[in-house]
């Protein structure tokens, strides 16, 4: 296995077929100690954070890929922390897509003069460089399209699939007695420009409430799990 990137939460290793080895680490994006989700760098160790999220991401993936949604996904192995992943061309740099069900985070400190927080959303779509140094930039389907970033029809079927496959997390989560207020995801294209869902689907890219109150990615895998 040859090292091609090292991220914030998982190492990519190129594999003799062709597919990628992502590794999962026990480090979780945060600030002074603290997780959160739409932090730029990583905050924290979470001992066993890296084997909950591969398996929260085999459970999804597999339930995607069933639905008929394209993802990356082919087979995972827990002893090794490590998920096989079909090669896919990430967006730009790097573009992260978040689906909010309910108004929170870093969309309330942008736009608390006209929504309360934890008001209903109806899965409404954003799009976000991955860029530290600028804080990971909004930005718009015109300008995806005009950076030359993605094709009206890529952005399209990004925001079909992203409103499908939170759909189906919230609805596994709701079965839990927990309510998803929003979760990221990430997206690359295959060699015809088909897109397919890339990174993982685990806790920390989610922000879930249970009773009113925020459940931190580790006590949310232990509850999904349960």
């Amino acid at each position: 296995m040859k090292l091609v990137y090292t991220g914030k939460t998982k190492n990519v290793y190129a594999l003799e077929n062709g597919n990628y080895l992502l590794k999962f680490k026990d480090d979780c994006t945060g600030k002074d100690g603290v997780f959160d989700p739409g932090e730029n760098s990583v905050g924290l160790t979470i001992e066993g954070v890296g084997d909950v999220n591969l398996r929260m991401s085999i459970y999804f993936f597999e339930k995607i890929n069933a639905a008929g949604i394209k993802t990356h996904y082919v087979s995972a192995d827990l002893d090794n922390t490590t998920m096989e992943v079909l090669p896919a061309k990430p967006f730009g740099q790097g573009l992260e897509v978040i689906c909010r069900h309910k108004a929170v985070g870093s969309f309330i400190r942008r736009y608390g003069q006209y929504i309360a927080e934890g008001a209903d959303l109806d899965a409404y779509v954003e799009c976000t460089f991955k860029n530290d140094e600028l804080g990971d930039p909004l930005v718009t389907k015109e300008g995806l399209i005009a950076l030359n970033v993605m094709t009206d029809e890529q952005y399209e079927s990004v925001k079909s699939m992203t409103q499908k496959i939170t759909q189906i997390v919230a609805d596994d989560l709701k079965e839990k007695g927990m309510v998803l207020y929003d979760i990221k995801f990430e997206y690359g294209y295959d060699a015809d420009g088909k897109v397919m869902l890339i990174d993982e689907i685990a806790s920390g890219n989610m922000r879930v409430y249970k009773d009113g109150q925020y459940i931190d990615p580790m006590t949310l895998s232990k509850l999904f799990f349960a």
